[in-house]
């Protein structure tokens, strides 16, 4: 399932999904829902969940047609995070979140601008940055803010990497590496897509997709960065439910224990 909860507005309504729907269907919705309580907000949220193939397993949440529509979500984006963690951890699905560009305010994610809850209580939170310099010295600056507001506000900092876009070719000594941005920003990139503009052109317009679209290189690194980037935040919420012992003299008692029960069970 994707959200788009970016709130400057979205673009897959007027984009790749060509108006499909109206106005009065997505994000926009959930505001009035949430006022009256969870319940029909958990409601609204099923009904404006628009299916973008036959089988209904692959699910968007439209995003917002005007910016100004965004402060009336100010008080809808906790509970809204409630159910985007019910959808993932009990209905087994794999929810990614559109926040937009991030903008802060005395150090602090915005809270009209940024959809801040989502954020702070995600499982994963990933910073997009192509491979230039200019892009990779814009990201070093978010990446501090960030991570305080996550061990401030949010499920710790380590909750924070990067999706790479290699936008200049590396073999031509143009780009960075995956290994030099993850080294310099001190942030792991958990995955890179290759740039391919008409495959990228479609994917936001819309339109006819160009020729060996379903074999490109774009969707393909896509099917596999998604997979990796579910499986490590599955790692991670596990992490979170079950921390590692706090020091060296717990692990060592709970491996005596361990031992001493094995050796339990095989008399």
């Amino acid at each position: 399932m994707l959200a788009e909860c970016d709130p400057k507005g979205g673009t897959l309504r007027a984009g790749f999904l060509e108006e499909q729907f109206t106005a009065g269907f997505g994000l926009y919705h959930l505001a009035a829902a949430a006022r009256v309580g969870s319940e029909a907000l958990a409601h609204a949220v099923a009904s404006h969940l628009w299916s973008i193939d036959e089988a209904g397993h692959r699910r968007v949440l439209p995003g917002l047609t005007d910016p100004a529509q965004a402060a009336s979500l100010e008080r809808t984006w906790p509970a809204l995070s409630d159910i985007f963690h019910v959808l993932a951890h009990e209905a087994g699905h794999d929810v990614f979140v559109d926040a937009g560009r991030l903008t802060f305010t005395s150090g602090r994610l915005h809270t009209t601008l940024t959809p801040a809850p989502l954020i702070q209580q995600a499982d994963l939170v990933l910073l997009v940055t192509r491979n230039t310099k200019a892009a990779l010295a814009l990201t070093s600056h978010i990446i501090g803010p960030l991570r305080a507001e996550l061990d401030d506000a949010g499920t710790g900092a380590s909750a924070l990497a990067l999706l790479v876009i290699e936008r200049e070719n590396v073999r031509g000594g143009r780009g960075y590496t995956t290994h030099q941005i993850a080294d310099a920003l001190e942030v792991p990139v958990l995955a890179a897509l290759p740039w391919d503009a008409p495959v990228a052109d479609y994917l936001i317009d819309g339109g006819s997709p160009p020729r060996g679209y379903a074999r490109s290189d774009l969707l393909r690194h896509a099917r596999t960065a998604a997979e990796q980037l579910a499986a490590h935040a599955q790692r991670r919420r596990i992490q979170q439910e079950f921390p590692a012992p706090a020091n060296e003299q717990v692990t060592g008692v709970l491996r005596r224990l361990q031992s001493r029960t094995t050796g339990g069970r095989r008399g």
